[in-house]
């Protein structure tokens, strides 16, 4: 799941997905002008109504969307079944509690939740799940480019570094986001709507960020920038992407104000709910065909390497598709479903925490996260909210430099990663206890982290993935309007839970 960092200056950036989106919580707060959009009611409490005919519902995954959509089916009174492949619910929001020393933890998926994102505040209340904010003053980042490192107080010096244009030199980062951005956002419209994007909107998923940014006057040192700070989504390249699914992140993510960890692990939350459903989960049991008729749906699973199958009237498919491409379906999904199935793209993302005797970095004031042009890509501090004098720093590396790096043992990864963030943090070494990593792409129950959009994707692809074939309904970060959040999970699963309650036969 996604989880997003940090803000630099006054401007609050959502950072979900390390890894990915700290640019589209830039400008927060230059970004008061444009409307602000209508969020779901659902979270508000409105519950759904109860039918006249209970429904026999089978659910694959027990991550976020799938513990949400059976929640609100079983409160609806549904009988609802919960198959889950692993022996723990939560799917990617994983928290990692060992090896480490004194109690601390890192997120091996989500880490931040931003007050905007509804439905998980909704969640994060109902289960009272503890929230700790991150103060401004623990959301300082600092650049590395061309084996030096600068804050945002040297931007001259960036400036003689790179070949940028006097506007650009003269707006700074902060202003070439605004000037080739924001002025966008105005267009997008809400971009929850189902039948979103708009006509007018495809021309942007026709052409890569890169392009974009390009058509609105950056310069290809400002594009290299941009990507180092905030623009690459998915670590193959701003030109790898489509524009619209950044500027739809953007525009989504735009009220959020406040940003909070979750005070003792962000999987306290589907623990929560986890626990709540406990007697509708079955773990252990990864499903190997799905059968479906005018009727009823047969799922057939192992369980305990024995196989054994499950009837009932609707099935919701709340796991990736990249591990939905290796159950067998019949009949086999619509051509469009299927090419959805199999084109839509997973990030690749690894994670390496290095655990520190100290937190040297915050004593010699070099922020609590780091953006590079090193192979290890993003360094954030994973226990800024944690008490005690260790800490964690962890490597946050998408695409190729992840693949790179899910090619190496573990060893190999923790002496490479603590090598590199020696460069940008000088005492790494000298306070390196030891570490762990996870590499999403070699996780048997996800083969990648979160999906995302090449040019012309989004108009080929967006009106076929979240679409019911059948009896069989779809979930998960990668059908909603959010992927890669909590939020997208949460969403999806209210709206699948939705479609089966509203189906034939209810009130």
């Amino acid at each position: 799941m996604a989880d997003d960092t940090l803000v630099r200056g006054t401007r609050a950036r959502v950072y979900d997905k390390m890894r990915r989106r700290e640019f589209l919580q830039r400008g927060l707060l230059s970004l008061a002008a444009i409307p602000a959009f209508r969020f779901e009611t659902l979270a508000a409490g409105k519950e759904l109504r109860r039918p006249r005919t209970p429904k026999r519902v089978v659910i694959i995954g027990a991550g976020l969307a799938g513990l949400s959509a059976c929640y609100q089916l079983t409160q609806a009174g549904h009988d609802v079944t919960i198959l889950e492949a692993r022996t723990r619910a939560g799917g990617r929001v994983h928290t990692l509690r060992e090896p480490f020393a004194d109690g601390l933890h890192a997120e091996a998926g989500a880490m931040f939740i931003p007050d905007s994102h509804d439905l998980t505040m909704h969640y994060v209340r109902l289960f009272r799940i503890p929230l700790i904010p991150i103060p401004m003053q623990k959301r300082s980042s600092v650049l590395y480019l061309n084996g030096k490192r600068f804050t945002s107080e040297d931007e001259r010096t960036i400036n003689r570094l790179l070949t940028l244009s006097p506007e650009e030199k003269r707006l700074g980062l902060d202003g070439m986001t605004d000037k080739y951005l924001i002025p966008v956002l105005n267009e997008m419209g809400d971009a929850r709507s189902t039948d979103w994007p708009p006509e007018r909107l495809k021309k942007y998923d026709r052409i890569s960020y890169a392009e974009f940014l390009r058509s609105r006057g950056a310069t290809p040192d400002a594009l290299r920038l941009l990507r180092l700070n905030d623009a690459d989504l998915t670590g193959d390249g701003v030109d790898a992407v489509s524009a619209l699914m950044v500027l739809r992140e953007s525009a989504l993510n735009q009220n959020a104000v406040e940003l909070y960890t979750v005070r003792g692990g962000t999987d306290l939350l589907p623990k929560a709910l986890a626990a709540h459903l406990a007697s509708k989960i079955r773990y252990g049991s990864p499903v190997t065909k799905i059968e479906q008729d005018a009727r009823q749906v047969r799922v057939s699973f192992l369980q305990a390497g024995n196989r054994e199958t499950v009837t009932a009237d609707y099935l919701i498919s709340a796991i990736p598709f990249t591990i939905l491409r290796e159950i067998e379906v019949t009949p086999q999904f619509s051509e469009q479903k299927q090419r959805a199935i199999r084109e839509l793209q997973y990030t690749s993302v690894v994670r390496v925490y290095v655990q520190s005797r100290r937190e040297f970095w915050t004593d010699a004031g070099l922020g609590v996260s780091a953006y590079t042009d090193l192979p290890i890509m993003a360094i954030i501090n994973s226990t800024l909210n944690q008490p005690g004098t260790r800490g964690i720093l962890e490597s946050y590396m998408a695409g190729e430099n992840a693949r790179r790096a899910a090619a190496m043992s573990e060893g190999e990864r923790l002496d490479f990663t603590a090598s590199e963030m020696e460069k940008v943090y000088p005492g790494v070494r000298k306070n390196f206890e030891g570490g762990a990593s996870v590499a999403w792409d070699e996780d048997r129950w996800a083969r990648g982290a979160y999906s995302w959009f090449k040019p012309g994707q989004m108009t080929k692809l967006l009106p076929h993935i979240a679409r019911t074939e059948g009896r069989i309904h779809f979930a998960g970060e990668h059908t909603s309007s959010w992927p890669g959040w909590m939020q997208g999970a949460f969403q999806s699963g209210h709206r699948a839970a939705r479609e089966i309650n509203e189906a034939e036969g209810t009130s």
